[in-house]
């Protein structure tokens, strides 16, 4: 790649060039003036010296007298010229003022001396053998009577011409050189101020470029220069105020975005990621920095998302779809996939929004199973009832033994019915209270409280020779709703009774653990399997459904323990093993008293 040029190293050389090739053909053309004047001039002083002596000489001639003639030559060429020859009409020298005419050649060759003989001024400048130095030479026709007598030649060495040529060109040559420097100064000077603000505009383009938008370009005086920088100045400006409008427009976007809390992915054409919002880099648990560029599929392995994208971006459709996603246990996702199009409606990629559905499913699937639980709990009694009054309405009602056993079953199924309406008006009314925070809150004793729930079942807990243990500290307090409090603990020392075989022993230990207080049910019953634990606290939730009704539950006591210790802030858990029994702790915050 060729390595690029300043501007003035281009201006300058190109100035200077022009200056030195006008002083050379300047300084040219006057030396070449100079010269031919002074050869110009030579000539005339020639002319008019020979005009001088033609006459003398043509006397000289007709009839020829050598001897004076070469006298003559001699003596004129001392006083006016350097040398004078006089050539007959055949081309033999008959006189010199400088050589013996017989010594020298014919001249009938000579340029001046043929044009002379034409009638013509006959001028030439060569280098004389005879005098071994250049001459200028102007030979005069010499006619008398129309008739050629011969041929008058005067000369003078050019070197003089030359001397003076020579100082003239050293004279020229100095003063080209200080006007060459002269120049170089003011074709610097010229660079200079053509580029200094091209240079000053391409330092504001590059800190343009650089984001300082604030800076401003000086104006030059140049109209031309301070009409690009004016300009560049007012681009500088809008660029600004539509960075700063976009940048508020993407800030706007990204809190829009960070505060959703569906998860929002766009991709391109070829899925790679474009932007990915927090909510949905929580959903998949990724690293934003890591996402940028990928593929979404290297994000989301997932055979069901993977699909609906295809589909999307294959068809160009909406889709929507709930897929169940494995990582950190079971989720599931709504995922909605829409084509991503610009302005002008060109699709550019997709877009994915994910919605985390898994509590409203479980939910849902909570509520259908609720529902007929409800049904199936109402219904069996409700069913035994209306069995029994047919019977009774179309038998024989003096067999009063029969009569009072099927009003006993009546009584019983009626009881049942009553006492799930009731847990279920209880269980209402506790996460109502829990919504609008109206729970009553005083300060009591745990110890007063468990022992009110033992007493209460004691007679359950006699009947099948339980002994029930408390071990809880006498000044352990707290702010809680006693009588909800003391109704999860009968509902959890019931639940133990239950399923406690005759004979054993349920304890129950109250302390304080950090800043909450736990109350602990252990019991040593049939346990529980650990593939019911989860769903333990849900309402109607049975693990053993037929002994569950002939021991004469609800299947809500659990459901009404959870919901009092959440409306108190805190939570129940369970731990438990096969043959080994179960544990029922309730996990209550400690609060100030009053």
């Amino acid at each position: 790649m060729n390595k690029k040029k300043r501007l003035i190293y281009q201006l300058f050389p190109s100035y200077l060039l022009i200056t030195l090739v006008s002083l050379f053909a300047v300084s040219w053309y006057a030396l070449s003036f100079t010269r031919q004047f002074y050869l110009d001039r030579t000539q005339a002083d020639l002319e008019v010296s020979g005009q001088m002596l033609k006459k003398q000489v043509m006397r000289l001639l007709r009839p020829l007298d050598a001897a004076a003639l070469d006298r003559l030559c001699k003596d004129a060429a001392g006083e006016t010229v350097k040398r004078v020859t006089v050539i007959l009409p055949d081309g033999n020298v008959v006189a010199d003022s400088e050589e013996l005419p017989a010594n020298m050649a014919n001249h009938m060759d000579r340029e001046e001396i043929r044009d002379a003989y034409q009638g013509t001024l006959g001028v030439s400048v060569r280098f004389s053998e005879t005098l071994q130095q250049k001459m200028m030479y102007v030979a005069l026709p010499l006619v008398a009577d129309e008739k050629m007598i011969g041929v008058m030649r005067t000369s003078i060495p050019v070197t003089a011409i030359d001397e003076r040529i020579g100082v003239i060109r050293s004279r020229i040559a100095i003063g080209a050189l200080l006007v060459a420097l002269l120049a170089s100064g003011v074709s610097w000077a010229v660079s200079k101020r053509i580029t200094t603000p091209i240079e000053r505009m391409r330092e504001g383009a590059r800190r343009f470029a650089d984001g300082d938008l604030l800076y401003r370009l000086p104006i030059p005086r140049t109209r031309e220069f301070s009409a690009l920088a004016e300009t560049m100045n007012r681009m500088a400006d809008q660029l600004r105020h539509r960075m700063e409008e976009m940048t508020n427009q993407r800030k706007k976007t990204e809190s829009v975005l960070a505060s959703m809390r569906e998860g929002v992915i766009a991709t391109d054409l070829d899925q790679r990621v474009i932007s990915i919002n927090p909510a949905a880099v929580m959903m998949f648990n990724v690293s934003t920095e890591k996402v940028g560029g990928r593929s979404i599929l290297e994000i989301i392995r997932n055979h069901d998302f993977q699909t609906l994208m295809d589909q999307s971006l294959g068809t160009g459709e909406s889709l929507e779809s709930d897929i169940v996603h494995l990582q950190n246990g079971e989720q599931i996702f709504n995922v909605a996939c829409t084509p991503l199009m610009d302005a002008v409606g060109k699709r550019l990629g997709g877009l994915v929004v994910v919605n985390d559905v898994t509590q409203l499913r479980r939910l849902e699937n909570m509520r259908r199973d609720f529902a007929a639980s409800v049904s199936h709990e109402i219904k069996t009694p409700l069913t035994a009832i209306k069995g029994f009054v047919e019977t009774l309405s179309s038998g024989d009602l003096e067999n009063r033994e029969e009569t009072r056993r099927f009003l006993d079953i009546i009584e019983k199924h009626v009881n049942r019915l009553a006492a799930i309406i009731e847990e279920l008006m209880q269980l209402s009314r506790i996460e109502r209270d829990d919504e609008v925070q109206q729970i009553g809150t005083e300060n009591c004793r745990i110890e007063s409280v468990l022992n009110t729930a033992i007493r209460l079942c004691h007679e359950a807990s006699q009947e099948k020779s339980i002994a029930v243990k408390l071990a809880c500290k006498a000044d352990l307090c707290g702010l809680f709703d006693a009588t909800l409090l003391e109704q999860a603990a009968v509902n959890l020392l019931d639940n133990a009774i239950k399923y406690s075989p005759e004979d054993s022993v349920i304890r129950i230990e109250a302390l304080k653990n950090g800043d909450q207080i736990e109350i602990r049910f252990v019991d040593q019953g049939p346990g529980i399997a650990k593939k019911h634990l989860s769903r333990l606290f849900e309402r109607f939730y049975r693990v053993d459904k037929a002994r569950s009704r002939k021991l004469g539950g609800t299947g809500l006591g659990l459901a009404i323990v959870k919901h009092i210790a959440q409306a108190h802030g805190g939570r129940v858990t369970v731990e438990s093993e096969l043959e080994k029994g179960s544990t029922f702790t309730l996990h209550l915050p400690v609060r100030n008293k009053i």
